[in-house]
């Protein structure tokens, strides 16, 4: 089911515009258009400072990733949620999954639920309040990616490489252990898998991550306006963020060296049956671990 899969890869946007600083004053305008296009601001109900992203007083960020399936006459349900920190001091990129089935407070509508069914009560404002709420950190932006990104984006850069660790088929497409190049329908299989994988949506959660790094760094390289018109159309039909244009830029330009020291991991809890539906409920100690590493990278200690 598509619902399975979503895959956040606007971390590019945090990390495409990277690759696109300085190339030609065309590009320039057409990022720019884009990120006009995909820009939806989000008025959170606890104040929240902007950052300084400035060379010289850059501060460290922090992200929500959202892959949405949405489909006609249903907003859809957040079924990836990553927290992503960027330290332009340590030179840090920090990506945190929080599975689907996490059961926490939903801040703004009164229930205890799965994390993923706050973007489909309160879109990416519900999102980004729970998030803060269950990882005891403040976000600076949102990211909310459409599922039908997944197939473009992969295409628009050309296809990326993955190193696979479980031999399986899906939908038709063998993967074999080692490195498995993957143009777009393929990457959705890919991540699509759940069921053969002894992790679960654990290991699905890793699959997606190793699709949003493939890209940030295929993008990273392409020097093709072609290829740039490709990932840009990709993007402006399937994001949007609450980043402006000069958000982007100042990324671009004073957080570019984030992507060359990625940490990845993933909430752990225990699988429970409540009320007839299953959670994961986190632990007390793991929910103090999570806010200890995220505080760690956003704080600069």
């Amino acid at each position: 089911m598509k619902k399975k899969i979503l895959i956040t890869i606007l971390s590019i946007i945090g990390v495409l515009v990277i690759a696109i600083g300085s190339y030609a004053f065309y590009l320039y305008h057409s990022v720019k258009e884009t990120a006009i296009k995909i820009h939806e601001p989000v008025k959170l109900d606890a104040p929240h400072k902007k950052p300084v992203m400035t060379k010289e007083n850059a501060q460290p960020i922090s992200i929500l990733l959202l892959g949405v399936d949405e489909r006609k006459g249903d907003v859809g349900r957040s079924d990836t949620t990553i927290v992503m920190t960027l330290n332009p001091e340590k030179n840090s990129m920090q990506m945190v999954s929080i599975p689907r089935d996490t059961r926490t407070e939903i801040v703004g509508h009164g229930t205890v639920d799965k994390i993923n069914h706050a973007y489909a009560f309160g879109g990416p404002k519900m999102s980004m309040e729970t998030v803060e709420k269950f990882t005891g950190i403040p976000l600076n932006y949102y990211i909310r990616v459409n599922m039908e990104a997944l197939i473009a984006l992969v295409d628009a850069v050309d296809g990326i490489t993955v190193q696979n660790n479980i031999d399986f088929t899906e939908a038709g497409y063998h993967f074999q252990k080692g490195a498995v190049p993957l143009n777009g329908k393929k990457a959705l299989a890919y991540v699509r898998m759940r069921h053969q994988d002894p992790n679960g949506d654990f290991g699905r959660n890793e699959r997606q991550r190793k699709i949003i790094t493939g890209v940030i760094d295929k993008a990273a390289s392409i020097k093709s306006v072609t290829r740039f018109d490709d990932i840009l159309n990709a993007l402006g039909k399937n994001v949007k963020t609450n980043m402006t244009f000069e958000d982007m830029m100042n990324i671009q330009k004073n957080y570019r060296n984030c992507r060359n020291n990625i940490s990845e991991y993933e909430v752990k809890g225990t699988g429970q049956m409540i009320n007839n539906i299953y959670y994961l409920v986190v632990p007390d100690k793991e929910k103090a671990k999570v806010t200890k590493m995220l505080k760690d990278n956003v704080t600069g200690n």
